[in-house]
């Protein structure tokens, strides 16, 4: 499985939108927009999850693509490099 990083997502997407976007391009396993934790709402971006082969189409075709006036930035996901441990206060 490939994890595909979504990003200038307009905040008004959903992750339906998001599904039948990416399903033109093959099987879509998951898709998961993130939201601000403190707020709630949208931060503008996600990951969906394909197939290898279905992961390579969609950033091939979509990266750059419009989406609610927006220029989508797609790419494979990268992994989240560690966290330094917090400190307490």
């Amino acid at each position: 499985m490939t994890s595909i990083y979504v990003g200038n997502l307009p905040f008004s997407a959903s992750e339906d939108e998001i599904r039948e976007l990416f399903a033109a391009f093959g099987a879509v396993q998951s898709v998961k927009l993130i939201n601000d934790r403190e707020t709630g709402r949208p931060r503008g971006f996600g990951f969906v999850e394909m197939d290898p082969s279905a992961a390579a189409a969609a950033i091939q075709a979509l990266n750059g693509a419009d989406m609610g006036g927006r220029a989508l930035r797609i790419n494979e996901a990268q992994e989240r490099a560690p966290r330094p441990p917090r400190r307490p206060r």
